[in-house]
């Protein structure tokens, strides 16, 4: 019996009220295992008693199951959690969980940076947002940019040089624009005030905009990661439970290689792939004729090799870089145009995944 045996079973104990196990959520601090003894210690905060023993329970009944385990012994350290609880009980790890008013969180990533992944974030929220006010639910879509060391979503969406209001002490207002409730680093540190700043740093800043932006009701989050798969991107699957993810990238193999990679890492923490969205797609002359600049059928490749689909593909066009230069998204400025229509069918194909799931670990 090994150490990585053991961790793959406790992969299957669910924290309580969440569909998510105590591993990706970083819960198994210590994992030793000698003469048939299994050894574990967790490390939780919440307010709830309950939910010490049951997770106690669920670890012993888990590795007692095991061959060659005879005996299990489980150590829980748990703190009081400093914000209020959440579904289940409480914080995980000392992290907030989301707001129980934000029905699904999701994550915008890419493997590589350059390939239009926050253009994109804006554009799919504009579209999400567009799709909810016609079905009656207005101003129920939420874009955290958590691009820390490059903010680029208050430019792309009409918010340059904004500044949010601050009620009470510590609760921030998210600003709004196109129906869609915005919070950027970019509202928090002018253009020429680089970000030098280290994992912890990274990891305070996505708590604070979970824990103490004011989002209200939404259907839907939108998460805009940083390119890779470093302290942001594991800060937030530690800190917000997410409901999925959507990667963003070219069909070039430089850019499907590394987004094959940041899919990879999602599927380790048990993050959802919703699906793939190629951007970039095709140019289409004057003329009517299709070019394939930067080669085609990388999304689906991608989407194949992860086991999901393939959400869309975007085209290369100027009005997308345009609109996102001058904070006016194609989908806002041309809803009829061949983009925004695209962006819409993914945004509906985004929707469609979230309904499927068996349960939503932020409701």
């Amino acid at each position: 019996m090994t150490t990585d045996l053991l961790k793959a079973a406790l992969a299957q104990v669910k924290y309580p009220g969440f569909s998510r196990d105590i591993v990706s959520f970083g819960l198994v601090r210590t994992l030793e295992f000698a003469d048939g003894t299994a050894l574990v210690a967790l490390a939780i905060s919440t307010a709830d008693p309950k939910i010490p023993v049951q997770l106690k329970r669920e670890v012993e009944q888990c590795l007692r199951a095991l061959p060659g385990v005879y005996k299990v012994e489980v150590a829980i350290a748990v703190t009081a959690p400093k914000a209020g609880p959440a579904a289940g009980g409480g914080n995980l790890a000392g992290n907030s969980a989301a707001p129980k008013a934000i029905k699904f969180a999701v994550a915008i990533a890419s493997g590589k940076g350059g390939v239009g992944k926050s253009t994109f974030a804006v554009n799919l929220a504009c579209a999400l947002a567009q799709h909810l006010t016609v079905t009656g639910r207005p101003g129920r879509v939420g874009l955290m940019d958590c691009d820390i060391y490059g903010p680029s979503v208050p430019l792309m969406i009409g918010l340059h040089g904004e500044r949010p209001e601050v009620e009470g002490e510590n609760t921030i207002i998210p600003l709004e624009k196109h129906g869609v409730k915005v919070m950027s680093m970019g509202f928090l540190v002018d253009d020429n005030t680089p970000v030098v700043w280290r994992g912890p740093m990274i990891m305070k800043t996505i708590q604070q905009f979970v824990q103490n932006v004011k989002w209200g009701e939404l259907d839907i989050l939108l998460i805009d990661l940083p390119p890779g798969t470093g302290d942001a991107q594991l800060s937030l699957v530690q800190t917000l439970p997410l409901d999925g993810a959507v990667l963003v990238t070219t069909p070039q193999p430089a850019a499907t290689n590394v987004a094959r990679k940041g899919g990879l890492m999602f599927q380790k923490v048990n993050v959802p792939l919703l699906g793939i969205a190629e951007n970039m797609s095709y140019f289409t002359d004057p003329a009517g004729q299709r070019h394939t600049l930067f080669g085609a059928g990388g999304g689906q490749k991608t989407a194949d090799s992860l086991g999901t689909v393939l959400l869309g593909q975007v085209p290369l066009i100027p009005e997308i870089r345009a609109g996102g230069d001058a904070g006016a998204p194609v989908t806002v400025t041309a809803p009829d145009s061949e983009a925004a229509k695209i962006f819409r069918a993914i945004g509906a194909a985004v929707l469609a995944q979230l309904a499927r799931k068996p349960t939503a670990t932020t409701s």
